[in-house]
């Protein structure tokens, strides 16, 4: 690559925070809405609509105008959307909730992602939140976090469960238990995907999920069949399971702590117990990999302070650290996911040895 060349690259990077802004903005006003309910709206009367400026309309506008998402008229100005107006409603809906996340999450704490590199946390958080820990944590206290990220991740693991539980076996009549398995979600889906005659799940977590995650247990009939336990994943994983399944969790910590972890579900599962990951991944080649363009800055400056994706080969090379044998991984197929799609998710399926 030329130096010319990358410096063109350069204004990618340059401006990607106000091309994500003025696209959202255009959403969140209102503006997109009202040009699919109403085509033929001029700015001044999009202005009216959304209570904005037509001049600020108009300057919004200037950038779906150049991407085709929206189409001008040359005579009257008015506008109309162009490349939008093919995109289905769910698949919008599913984008929006990505960005709504993003903005939430990502878009203020990553102004301080240096800060958060040299001092292994998210920095942004104790600065715009006075907030001492890691997002998960600040989730529980500040829902203007919490509400677009729960918003997602249900969606997420509603679109991922039935894709991991088809690809995983869990042996008729196990005891399962969901590590950091949050407010019982996953427990409620291994009994939808995975029922048999005495399989009982059971959620561990920090001891304050408890009400929220029996609550859906009955909610969702399964009370009967699962049990939530209060802990640490730091101090001890509970035994007596025959299956261990950690979804989403191991990613949020570097290799020292992800060890940790696995090493204490070895400790709890007897010869032959079983265990599935779900994680975010990176393409071998790192070069095939679009996630590397948000996870890192994402877990770094706005999650833990540490973690992010692995390749597949790493994952598995630390679960055989552990002490585990792998028997079987896959990983979803890029081309059987929305073109929107950012993470890329693998399963690794594991026995304990001896």
């Amino acid at each position: 690559m030329t130096a010319h060349a990358t410096l063109a690259r350069f204004r990618e990077y340059m401006v990607g925070p106000a091309r994500f802004m003025n696209l959202l903005s255009c959403f969140e006003l209102g503006i997109i809405d009202a040009l699919r309910e109403k085509p033929g709206l001029t700015a001044a009367e999009l202005g009216d609509v959304v209570g904005a400026r037509p001049d600020a309309v108009q300057q919004l506008l200037y950038l779906p105008l150049k991407e085709g998402f929206v189409a001008q008229e040359e005579t009257s100005g008015a506008y109309r959307l162009d490349a939008l107006a093919d995109v289905a409603g769910a698949d919008l809906d599913r984008v929006l909730a990505f960005m709504g996340k993003i903005k939430a999450t990502t878009l203020r704490q990553l102004y301080y992602l240096t800060d958060s590199v040299r001092a292994g946390t998210p920095v942004g958080l104790k600065e715009l939140y006075g907030f001492d820990g890691d997002l998960y944590g600040a989730m529980a206290v500040h829902a203007d976090l919490r509400e677009p990220w729960s918003k997602l991740m249900d969606s997420v693991t509603d679109r991922i469960d039935p894709w991991f539980f088809d690809h995983i076996d869990i042996p008729a009549g196990s005891q399962v238990l969901d590590l950091a398995g949050h407010t019982g979600l996953g427990a409620i889906h291994t009994h939808k995907f995975k029922s048999s005659p005495g399989l009982r799940v059971t959620t561990f977590d920090l001891p304050d999920k408890r009400e929220e995650c029996l609550r859906n247990f009955r909610e969702n009939g399964v009370a009967d069949k699962s049990a939530f336990i209060g802990g640490d994943v730091f101090q001890g994983v509970p035994g007596g399971f025959d299956v261990v399944l950690i979804k989403h969790f191991l990613n949020m910590f570097d290799k020292e702590d992800v060890l940790r972890i696995l090493g204490g579900v070895h400790t709890s599962l007897g010869a032959g117990g079983q265990v599935h990951l779900l994680v975010p991944i990176y393409a071998e080649n790192i070069k095939d990999s679009w996630s590397v363009d948000y996870y890192p800055s994402f877990f770094l400056g706005c999650a833990t302070g540490q973690g992010g994706p692995q390749k597949m080969s790493t994952f598995r090379s630390w679960l055989e650290e552990a002490g585990f044998t792998v028997t079987g991984q896959t990983a979803q197929d890029p081309a059987q996911l929305p073109p929107d799609a950012l993470p890329l998710q693998g399963i690794l399926s594991a026995t304990k040895n001896g």
